[in-house]
């Protein structure tokens, strides 16, 4: 009797500290919303930005320069940092549990260079050439991760080994294709940047649309997720199919990274950052930190490029590494540690 009530207390204060969280994070997405939509080279007054956000504006208030860069320009760029940043943090989330690893993500795991490795080839056939080969580029990233891991042993230790090693040479061949480039350079190098100042409404909408491919499956199967995450073979005495559901999730990742990378370039860390952060707030059930992890990564993501912008429109992906680097660096001397 004791021991359920001890239970049923720990459940409200979980509970309370979720919902807390949730308020805070949406609070701040809002306080972001009203500072990057108002904040430029010509500033707006939050209140004139709820204003010219209201969809009962008329034709001729629409029609305002102040309007038309609300809407047309800074909006579909938030909106593209928090899909972009809510995609990648919930990449990361899934990945993370997948393979019982916290330092799996699509960065380190090869995917995003694959994606960088098969988009700037298509700048080389044309620009609209670049999302079907980082689509490409991403499931052949994937396959080569899966051939070394199968090869090497079929743990998820190895699939992360192997990521790190195919990461290496598929940067490598980034590499070689800007030095090939020629009048193709400044486009390639800048796009590969990671960055968010040529955001447009059908970059957003993609953003979006990929994160709510890989949110769905992933909120479907996240009891599954958690069985993984207890340890290798787990998965296998619930009756779970631990390479079956590998196959599908890793798939699904590749192809929603793949559609942020061919927009925004290379944006790394914010799957790795978000995901530990979240876990530490609120446990390690994967559902609710799906959720968490989007608004974290959105939120993480919406920062950064506001910060970008500020320092002289740099890319933001030099301020999610200045972020991600030490970030990574304590997870690896606090998991030494602990081990």
């Amino acid at each position: 009797m004791e021991r359920a009530a001890e239970l049923s207390l720990y459940r409200r204060e979980l509970s309370s500290k979720r919902f807390r969280l949730a308020a805070l994070l949406l609070f701040l997405l809002a306080a972001a919303a009203l500072w990057r939509l108002g904040a430029g080279e010509w500033n707006i007054a939050p209140g004139r930005v709820a204003a010219l956000l209201s969809p009962f504006l008329d034709e001729a208030s629409r029609a305002t320069p102040e309007a038309l860069v609300v809407r047309s320009v800074r909006l579909p760029r938030f909106l593209a940092a928090v899909g972009a940043g809510g995609l990648l943090a919930v990449a990361g989330a899934v990945l993370q549990g997948l393979l019982s690893n916290p330092l799996a993500e699509p960065y380190t795991l090869g995917i995003a260079a694959g994606a960088a490795f098969g988009g700037a080839l298509g700048f080389f056939i044309g620009s609209a050439a670049v999302t079907p080969m980082a689509f490409v580029g991403a499931l052949a990233a994937l396959a080569l991760v899966t051939l070394i891991a199968s090869r090497c042993g079929r743990g998820a230790a190895y699939i992360v080994l192997a990521g790190i090693i195919t990461n290496s040479m598929l940067s490598a061949g980034v590499t070689f294709l800007k030095a090939v480039a020629d009048d193709r350079l400044a486009a390639i190098v800048l796009w590969l940047m990671g960055s968010l100042s040529g955001a447009s409404p059908a970059g957003a909408w993609a953003v979006w649309g990929a994160a709510a491919l890989l949110f769905i499956p992933a909120v479907l199967y996240s009891g599954s997720i958690d069985a993984l995450s207890l340890g290798e073979g787990r998965g296998e005495l619930l009756g779970i199919s631990e390479a079956r559901l590998r196959t599908v999730l890793l798939t699904v990742t590749s192809l929603a990274t793949a559609v942020a990378v061919s927009f925004f370039g290379i944006i790394g860390f914010v799957g790795l950052v978000v995901p530990h952060v979240i876990r530490r707030l609120i446990g390690p059930l994967t559902r609710p930190l799906l959720f968490f992890s989007f608004l974290g990564g959105g939120l993480l993501l919406a920062a950064a490029d506001g910060v970008a912008q500020r320092l002289g429109e740099l890319p933001v992906g030099v301020i999610t590494a200045i972020i991600g680097g030490p970030f990574f660096c304590w997870i690896l001397v606090s998991g030494r540690k602990a081990g």
